[in-house]
């Protein structure tokens, strides 16, 4: 796929799915209406949000300019991302959305919101483990074997993996 086509499409994809799961939805639960909550946690919440928004666009960015394509099922990338954040953790995108509903939460004081983040773990667990991996496995091969073998699904590596020694 061409890069500009990438881009659109990632852009797209971006407002409709972790735009719905980490806005709409907080939003419709919520309001997003505070309340009255302990200061130490809304600054952690508020940090939260700026690291996982930061993670999100990056990892959005690198199936552009690494993989040719987009994170939508529709239009998968080309190449495998095995860059960015990929190489602490191989669910950067859905970590980031996750920690966006938790920043949220403690942002917020709603607790509502740690209900929903739980919900929606246990889905990308379940889309990850019975759909993705398969479908990764199918396009890629060895070179996803190896790379899902070095590179944890969930918990971040201290330290990056480095593809070149490795597919």
């Amino acid at each position: 796929m061409e890069k500009r086509k990438a881009a659109l499409g990632s852009a797209a994809f971006f407002v409709l799915a972790p735009g719905g799961v980490a806005g709409l939805i907080p939003w419709l639960l919520t309001r997003w209406e505070a309340l009255p909550f302990w200061l130490p946690l809304r600054v952690v919440g508020v940090l939260l949000l700026v690291a996982a928004l930061a993670v999100l666009i990056s990892s959005f960015a690198r199936f552009v300019a690494e993989g040719f394509g987009t994170p939508a099922p529709v239009a998968p990338p080309d190449r495998l991302v095995v860059g960015g954040f990929y190489r602490f953790v191989r669910n950067p995108m859905y970590l980031a959305v996750l920690s966006l509903i938790i920043g949220q939460a403690l942002v917020l004081g709603q607790l509502i919101l740690l209900a929903y983040a739980a919900v929606v773990s246990a889905a990308f667990a379940a889309m990850v483990h019975w759909h993705e991996e398969p479908a990764l496995h199918r396009q890629f091969g060895d070179q996803y074997d190896t790379y899902r073998a070095a590179v944890p699904g969930w918990v971040p590596r201290l330290r990056p993996w480095h593809a070149d020694s490795q597919i």
